[in-house]
């Protein structure tokens, strides 16, 4: 698959390496320009390019950047994606140690990737978000290990979801269906299931023992 990532950080550089490594055919961008991506390129053989180009052709586009930032992305981001493309959204709202406050989010409660959503004008799947970025590279394991991690997934478009939740299934870990993007607010930080390092079935509870009350110290 044809896969661009804009955001080479923690997770966006382990997806990088991971989803390179299964032989997918990788572009990745950041914030500061292909050449500040030489030495990731040169381990990974993925192709450094400039945001704008991140999307080209691509079946599957990871935006993975802080929140903020959202909405400084170049607008025709994804013109030239291939037809049917599914976007992952990455990101959590961190008002009090990167993003400030987000009206839209604190206010009128739009969970934080129906906000992204709305920023990119394509639907999203939320996932990753609550992986810790080191668990891409050491915690894979084959389909059916007792031990091995599930990832949630939330989005409205199955097509899409199945698409994210057989990538994940590639990559050496479960997935749980996390219900509609409305439903994402399950999986935001400061719930049971964020940083969860465990099976389907743990997932599935802590996702059902989410509350909408954002802890104090993810508001803005």
């Amino acid at each position: 698959m044809k896969i661009g990532i804009i955001g080479a950080g923690n997770i966006g550089g382990n997806l990088t390496r991971r989803l390179a490594s299964l032989g997918h055919e990788v572009s990745v961008a950041n914030s500061r320009g292909p050449e500040t991506l030489t030495d990731l390129a040169e381990e990974t053989g993925a192709t450094p390019v400039t945001v704008a180009e991140a999307a080209r052709g691509a079946e599957l586009v990871v935006v993975t950047v802080p929140l903020k930032n959202v909405p400084d992305l170049p607008g025709g981001l994804f013109d030239g994606a291939a037809e049917g493309f599914t976007v992952i959204d990455t990101n959590n709202y961190y008002p009090q140690q990167r993003d400030g406050r987000i009206a839209a989010i604190e206010d009128d409660g739009q969970p934080e990737s129906r906000w992204v959503e709305t920023h990119l004008g394509h639907p999203v799947i939320k996932a990753f978000n609550g992986t810790f970025a080191q668990d891409i590279l050491d915690r894979p394991l084959p389909a059916g290990h007792p031990d091995r991690m599930a990832l949630p997934v939330a989005g409205d478009d199955k097509a899409a979801k199945k698409t994210v939740r057989a990538l994940i299934d590639q990559l050496g870990f479960d997935s749980v269906d996390a219900g509609g993007l409305d439903d994402s607010w399950r999986q935001q930080p400061g719930t049971p299931v964020y940083g969860l390092r465990e099976g389907v079935d743990a997932v599935t509870k802590a996702l059902a023992e989410a509350s909408p009350e954002r802890p104090a110290d993810f508001r803005g």
